[in-house]
This record gives C-alpha cells, sequence and structure tokens, in this order.
C-alpha cells in the first residue's frame, strides 16, 4: 500500500489539488510522496478510474468524460475565467507565492471603477463587494488556489496549483463567431 493514498485520494478526488508550496506540511509532504513514486501512484489511482495528473508544482486527478459533461465543464470553466481576469485586475503579480487579504482587495475595490464592474458580474446572487471576495476566497481555497496562511492577519498564500488556471486560459483560442458554436 502507498503512504498516504487515502488521504491523497481524499483531497484529490472532490477536485482538488496537492501543491509543492502548500502552506500546510502534510499537503508538501504528500507532494513528495507523490513526487517520489509517481508512477507507482499513478497506476494505483488509474485503477479506480482516475488519472494522476502532474503540473508545474502541483497535481490533481483528471478523468474522461461524456461529451455532455465536457460541455458543462466548460461552463464552469467560463466563470472561473471571470475569476481569473478579477485577480488579475486586482493585482497583475497574482500567481503562485503571492500573499494577499480580502482587506486588500476590498481596499483596492473601493477606489477602483473596473475592478467594482469586474466583482459585480462574479456572484450574481452577492449584493455587497465584501459578501463577493468572501465568496471568491472561499472558491479558492476549496479548490485548493489558495491556502490561509496567518489566520491572525487574514493573509492567504496562492498556491502553485493557480498555475493550472493560468495554464487553461492561456491555452484557450477564441475564435471570431465561436459563440454559435457552443450548444445552448
Amino acid at each position: 500500500m502507498l503512504k498516504s493514498s487515502k488521504e491523497i485520494f481524499e483531497i484529490l478526488s472532490k477536485g482538488g489539488f496537492i501543491s509543492s508550496n502548500s502552506v500546510l506540511a502534510a499537503n508538501r509532504a504528500y507532494f513528495d510522496l507523490i513526487e517520489d513514486d509517481f508512477d507507482a501512484y499513478l497506476e494505483y489511482y488509474g485503477g479506480v478510474g482516475f488519472v494522476l495528473e502532474c503540473g508545474d508544482g502541483y497535481y490533481y486527478f483528471s478523468r474522461a468524460e461524456a461529451k455532455v459533461n465536457v460541455v458543462d465543464k466548460l461552463s464552469r470553466f467560463c466563470d472561473w475565467i471571470d475569476r481569473l481576469d478579477f485577480l488579475k485586475t486586482f493585482n497583475a503579480a497574482f500567481a503562485s507565492g503571492f500573499v494577499f487579504s480580502k482587506a486588500k482587495i476590498l481596499e483596492r475595490l473601493s477606489c477602483d471603477m473596473e475592478l467594482k464592474d469586474k466583482a459585480s458580474k462574479l456572484y450574481s446572487d452577492k449584493k455587497t463587494h465584501s459578501d463577493v471576495v468572501d465568496k471568491l476566497v472561499d472558491d479558492l481555497v476549496k479548490i485548493g488556489f489558495v491556502e490561509l496562511e496567518n489566520d491572525i492577519e487574514n493573509s492567504y498564500k496562492v498556491t502553485a496549483a493557480f498555475h493550472y488556471l493560468e495554464e487553461m486560459v492561456n491555452c484557450l483560442n477564441v475564435v471570431e463567431g465561436a459563440q454559435s458554436e457552443i450548444p445552448e
């Protein structure tokens, strides 16, 4: 049996990431375990229908999906594109290793019209900027793109897994008129 295979599975099977620069010592240890014996973990999780994928400083699971699921997944990914756009507008340096706080985002929101406009489009059910920032950070934490670094200062660190989102957006090749190609 591979070390910590259950704990690793619990993180990755929920759509999470294990990053090399995690704030959590356990996650860094899981990263090292996978890195040291990648082929064995790949084979082990492949036996239960998951493909262990390796990114630049992070691991995640992928699975082959039916076309209907791919269209749904693409729709959900569009939300992440908007979130990435918001975060890069907040600070162009927002990437792996970047440290931020909700307060800093709210401070910037109070004086930046472009950021306010982008915030208003992120979550239609959220009425205040504070609610939008709370939901955004919660979503980032849930998937593993950021982790609470200091609970006293309420600061968060962007993990290496955030590079996954950046890579996915960079891979998009938007063709004029492509909107008509997406099934409703």
